[in-house]
């Protein structure tokens, strides 16, 4: 019987799967697609970025820059910078090439990954999870906004339907106008709006671009193909009929959605990403969010799987993630307000007011904190730069520290180590020079977040 099977390898199943393999315990990814995900542009945040780089993974594409992060598209660029990050700038990738790394990397592990099966019946009891008749003890449901395994346990799903459905079409341009943006820029810079018509047009680093468009006029159903006439007939109602379409090499549509499961755990099943919560896809966070709900979680269920976490742990995941995610909901909606097609006086005398707050350095740290994923932190724990270290062995970094996955007692000073300490997560002496940490004593969770050390049987057993 496998410990852990997981519905879904995307970005979310394919790195818990990592996290649970490298922790020893036996996981089985179902995957109903065949090949690989779409090649769509994804953006990586800084806080996502060094949670992949703790596991000895290189985020950034050395060809693409990536931009400053934006709120509601607003013209005030984000300082990532601030929050003391060797990540300061949204790093560009594609969904399908993030998948890959984190496949490449689940593998390497010990994962097993299985492509082309599709969930279509699951049962849970008190004891585990059978899926498709293949017996697992736990059954993570990362399976996307239209999740199987949610539907088919039956569990609701509350919040609010669409009110637009926008396109995404990853294209090739013909010809262009001098309308076209000729570089990657903030995205207030490449977006538009034409009698109705509004878009974001992005130049991409393998000569295409990244066109989201949508229409207060027409609005297509959110499973309508995507044709070249509806894209031709938008680049040339927002970029004049000097801009002509080469080639569609990827498209899909998208709505703004909002929906939260109010518990993520329903007996020995687990939710995870967009299964467990949906929203508008303003200020990049989606994919993020998933990410870091699988950083969270896997540690803990893999203790969970192995008996040796103490009680409560697993519980955690639900009061630190549900919190998070509902903050990204709010915030998602509040850039509704500012990015509707149809801007009122009364909200263009509110972009006004935002915009001058987000040009001040506190409010700047604030909304930089938010959109990145920097400034989050839990009840007891918060977040630790990636420190510059001297040990014994010679210089390193904290995130290297952490790439096999185990807490970390690190000890920046000369200090006895916790009670009760038996060897549950690692434990180095070291040197920094960063100021706010020299002579410290800091006990790291996997996923980064430092927690009082004399709390070490709380987390660790």
């Amino acid at each position: 019987m496998t410990d852990v099977l997981i519905a879904g390898a995307g970005p979310t199943g394919l790195l818990l799967a990592a996290e649970l393999a490298m922790a020893g315990v036996s996981v089985t990814v179902l995957e109903h697609r065949t090949g690989p995900g779409l090649p769509r542009p994804v953006g990586l945040q800084p806080r996502t970025a060094e949670l992949l780089e703790m596991r000895g993974l290189n985020p950034a594409d050395p060809q693409a820059d990536g931009p400053n992060g934006h709120f509601a598209g607003l013209p005030v660029a984000l300082d990532h910078s601030v929050w003391q990050t060797r990540h300061p700038r949204v790093l560009n990738r594609t969904q399908d090439d993030v998948e890959a790394m984190l496949a490449a990397h689940a593998l390497a592990h010990g994962a097993v990954i299985e492509r082309g099966h599709e969930v279509t019946a699951v049962e849970a009891d008190a004891d585990g999870v059978t899926v498709d008749g293949r017996r697992a003890r736990w059954l993570v449901a990362c399976d996307g906004a239209h999740s199987a395994v949610r539907r088919l346990l039956g569990v609701p799903f509350p919040g609010r339907t669409e009110t637009y459905v926008a396109t995404l079409a990853h294209i090739r341009l013909a010809a262009a106008s001098e309308l076209v943006p000729a570089r990657a820029a903030h995205f207030s810079q490449v977006t538009r709006q034409v009698e109705g018509h509004w878009s974001m047009l992005t130049p991409l680093g393998d000569g295409g671009h990244r066109f989201v468009f949508g229409s207060t006029r027409h609005q297509p159903g959110r499973d309508a193909p995507v044709s070249d006439t509806e894209v031709t007939e938008a680049l040339t109602a927002l970029y004049g009929a000097e801009t002509r379409l080469g080639e569609v090499y990827g498209a899909s549509r998208f709505n703004d959605a909002t929906r939260q499961l109010e518990q993520y755990r329903h007996g020995r099943v687990l939710f995870a990403g967009d299964a467990a919560h949906i929203h508008p896809p303003l200020g990049g966070q989606g994919l993020n969010l998933g990410v870091q709900d699988a950083m969270n979680l896997g540690w803990k269920l893999a203790a969970t799987v192995r008996g040796t976490a103490p009680a409560g742990l697993l519980d955690t995941y639900q009061a630190e993630r549900h919190p998070a995610a509902e903050r990204v909901l709010r915030h998602t909606a509040a850039q509704r307000v500012f990015t509707t097609p149809e801007r009122s006086e009364n909200v263009e005398a509110l972009r006004e007011i935002v915009v001058d707050l987000m040009r001040l350095p506190d409010a700047n740290r604030y909304f930089s904190g938010l959109l990145s994923g920097l400034g989050l932190s839990y009840p007891g724990a918060q977040r630790v730069p990636d420190l510059d270290l001297t040990t014994a062995s010679g210089p390193t970094r904290l995130s290297a520290l952490l790439h096999g996955g185990r807490g970390l007692l690190l000890d920046l000073g000369d200090h006895p180590v916790p009670p009760g300490f038996t060897g549950q997560v690692d434990h180095v002496r070291a040197a920094t020079g960063e100021a706010g940490y020299r002579g410290t004593l800091l006990l790291i969770r996997p996923d980064g977040y430092a927690v009082d050390p004399a709390e070490l049987g709380r987390w660790f057993g």
